[in-house]
């Protein structure tokens, strides 16, 4: 069999995956706090599609939108926030309370499984995902 030559996902490609996501249509800013570092490479593949699934929701339920990534390197951590400003009225990522939807439930089993949490809901007319990710007790 071939090897692939697609990048390996890591959080370390968030900048991609924004700029695909502008590609697309989306008004998204990036702001990265903290020092960068690598992650150990399941917590990582989850960070990378926690955030990839959040800007998709925006894409598919907010579309026009402006949207808003933040990753915060912590000291215990990672932290992943995508918030829209809800501008583009619609459909929302969440259900009639405020916090329901599939991709919602896959991602916070992603976070679950390394002791880590996702709240998501409303935010000053939009919708937030936020995501924290421990590292401590994940192997590398």
């Amino acid at each position: 069999a071939e090897a692939s030559t697609a990048p390996v996902p890591s959080l370390a490609r968030a900048a991609d995956v924004v700029r695909d996501v502008r590609a697309a249509g989306l008004d998204v800013e990036l702001d990265v706090v903290g020092e960068t570092r690598e992650l150990p490479r399941a917590l990582d593949l989850s960070a990378y599609r926690i955030l990839q699934e959040a800007l998709t929701n925006v894409l598919r339920h907010a579309p026009g939108s402006t949207a808003r990534v933040r990753l915060e390197y912590t000291r215990d951590g990672v932290d992943i926030t995508v918030r829209d400003d809800g501008r583009a009225a619609g459909d929302t990522a969440a259900g009639p309370d405020g916090v329901g939807g599939h991709g919602l439930v896959g991602m916070r089993e992603r976070a679950r499984m390394f002791g880590g949490t996702l709240a998501a809901g409303r935010v000053d007319g939009g919708f937030e995902v936020h995501a924290h990710l421990p590292v401590a007790g994940v192997p590398a």
